[in-house]
């Protein structure tokens, strides 16, 4: 069982971690000045991306293409200060592969959550 940002996780099943913030809006708003314009922009930028990962994580049939995907992802999450879903993938990105379906679950998961509290109003 792995300790992350808020979750206790065990990759090999349904749960994840992390003890992070699902999302630092004072992180992201060094970047943006604040202006809403951009961090709606930059927000829906990142989601979008979580989508594809999350696709590309499903599809993937080895290591290179799993840790492509947590990795890619990972980044994207840092960048806009979803720190609980960076640390997800951080713990999923080299964990064998008879582990990737429940840390794709775990990411899932927590990109929900993360998603759903980009929507919370400042």
């Amino acid at each position: 069982m792995l300790r992350l940002a808020g979750y206790k996780v065990r990759m090999l099943a349904d749960r994840k971690l992390s003890d992070r913030p699902l999302f630092d809006q004072a992180h992201l708003d060094r970047y943006t000045g604040g202006d809403e314009a951009l961090t709606a922009e930059l927000l829906g930028l990142m989601c979008e991306q979580a989508v594809r990962c999350i696709s590309l994580m499903a599809d993937a049939r080895d290591e290179t293409a799993w840790q492509a995907a947590t990795h890619t992802l990972k980044g994207a999450a840092r960048g806009v200060g979803a720190f609980a879903l960076a640390d997800v993938c951080e713990a999923a990105e080299h964990q064998p592969q008879s582990a990737w379906p429940g840390a794709r679950l775990a990411i899932e998961r927590c990109f929900q959550e993360t998603e759903t509290a980009f929507r919370v109003p400042r």
